[in-house]
């Protein structure tokens, strides 16, 4: 069988989730949770100029009703080279050709790694083998950490170097949206009945969302193509 990322993990009762208090994050916990899974939850106050999402984080946690809710400080502004973390201007006012072209200077060296070893981490000393993550790589920034092919090897890795993934209590990455459109994320939420008003998605922070950098276009995109209004904006 080919690996699919967006495949339920089957037979497991409780996942760690990264959350990052966005809209695809959210997505992926309301479909878990919907699933019945128990769910811990993982963020991180990593030094990001976006440090909003951290509240954001904290009120879709306690929406979804999340067992346990960690919050990790990373201060990944020690090392920068990225346009979140460092004196770097973020991009706006780029169309989908423009995101396309190449890797945007909002990508933060290895985060998804970082992030995923973290639930790693997190999910082998709570007993849950299910790792949750909100990553799609059809509308999205052109993020090499977004993609079915980095989660295959993050999860070939994961058991092969953990206590539970040699004993044959092996992990699972699960990436429910990887194959979605930002419309068809936006589409499943409404049907799960979630508030995207709780979530941040702006690069840029502040207390009203841009509406020009990548993450907020791409949002917006989404949003217009499922032809629904974004709370958080309307």
């Amino acid at each position: 069988m080919s690996y699919d990322p967006a495949a339920p993990p089957e037979g497991d009762s409780s996942a760690v989730l990264l959350l990052s208090g966005g809209l695809d994050s959210y997505t992926a916990g309301g479909i878990a949770r919907e699933r019945g899974l128990e769910l811990y939850a993982l963020s991180f106050d990593y030094g990001q100029r976006h440090d909003r999402e951290v509240k954001s984080a904290a009120r879709v946690a306690s929406d979804l009703g999340v067992k346990e809710h960690l919050t990790l400080e990373l201060d990944l502004r020690k090392w920068g080279g990225s346009a979140l973390t460092d004196k770097i201007a973020v991009p706006t006012g780029r169309d989908e050709g423009e995101m396309a072209e190449s890797i945007p200077s909002t990508y933060v060296p290895a985060r998804n790694i970082i992030f995923l070893s973290l639930a790693l981490g997190y999910a082998e000393a709570r007993g849950a083998r299910a790792i949750l993550a909100g990553m799609n790589q059809l509308d999205y920034s052109g993020y090499p950490d977004c993609r079915a092919e980095f989660l295959q090897a993050f999860e070939e890795m994961a058991n092969r170097g953990t206590k539970a993934g040699v004993e044959g209590e092996g992990f699972r990455i699960w990436a429910p949206l990887v194959h979605m459109t930002k419309a068809e994320i936006v589409r499943e939420g409404m049907r799960l009945g979630l508030d995207y008003g709780l979530t941040w998605s702006c690069y840029l922070g502040g207390e009203t969302p841009c509406g020009a950098c990548d993450s907020c276009i791409l949002r917006a995109k989404g949003f217009m193509e499922a032809g629904v209004p974004d709370s958080l904006t309307s």
